[in-house]
């Protein structure tokens, strides 16, 4: 008789319906005969609320991390890779066979992995829209590809400019141009950050972190320019994969 694996995974965020991870999962345990492994969404409104839920379920084997917890999780976990130390934030957790917290960075990895077919040698420097979790995370992996970057952010701040000092003279200076923020996923498809984008041209890399609608208005405006453009899908899918052989290790 085969011993069938069984193991519960999830995804630990807020408004968490629309999840990428979910559906992945689910399709993926079917397709590649893990018959026993289970995933499902933890929606929480409140960060504290994820002390009761780790209790309620002892027998998790590992979660993804979502909006709006990716820096909130941090001090629930028992220890951390020295990855997800450096870059702040944390998408993966493992619950180890002892019970214990470990959290790991898997969006660095797939997005380094997703954009690394699209450089060329003139992109040097790189704008990153918005300093939550996931900025970090594509920060740090920018770093690993000796891009330059700067972040941008509503209010200006320490080693962080406001959108207002968005013109010309940026985007002749960064090539890159990564929307981290959630503005723009569905339902809200027709907003998109507020930048200049005529001053988009075909030299320049518009990436989009949001995969719901494949094609936001901000990259659809930076196309519109000649933009060579790329939305999140390739980096989730990496970055699944990823949290997948760290659970299995």
């Amino acid at each position: 008789m085969i011993e069938v694996l069984r193991k519960r995974f999830g995804l630990l965020g807020r408004n968490i319906n629309y999840s990428f991870s979910k559906g992945y999962f689910t399709e993926k345990f079917g397709k590649e005969h893990f018959e026993g492994c289970t995933y499902e969404n933890f929606d929480i409104p409140e960060i504290n609320y994820f002390t009761e839920l780790r209790k309620n379920n002892t027998d998790l084997n590992g979660l993804n991390v979502t909006i709006p917890y990716k820096e909130a999780i941090l001090p629930f976990l028992d220890k951390l890779s020295k990855n997800a130390t450096e870059i702040g934030a944390v998408n993966t957790i493992k619950f180890t066979k002892k019970g214990r917290l470990k959290g790991y960075n898997t969006d660095y990895y797939g997005f380094k992995k997703s954009l690394e077919p699209l450089l060329q040698t003139h992109h040097k420097k790189a704008l990153i829209l918005g300093t939550g979790g996931a900025s970090k995370g594509v920060a740090f992996a920018l770093d690993q590809l000796d891009i330059t970057y700067t972040f941008v952010s509503r209010e200006a701040k320490q080693n962080c400019i406001d959108y207002s000092r968005i013109n010309a003279t940026t985007f002749d200076n960064y090539q890159i141009i990564i929307n981290c923020t959630p503005v723009g996923t569905s339902p809200n498809v027709d907003l998109f950050p507020l930048i200049p984008y005529e001053f988009f041209t075909e030299k320049h890399i518009a990436y989009d972190l949001i995969y719901n609608p494949a094609e936001t208005q901000f990259l659809s405006k930076a196309k519109a320019h000649g933009a060579q453009i790329k939305n999140g899908l390739d980096m989730l899918i990496f970055q699944a994969e990823k949290a997948w052989k760290i659970w299995n290790k």
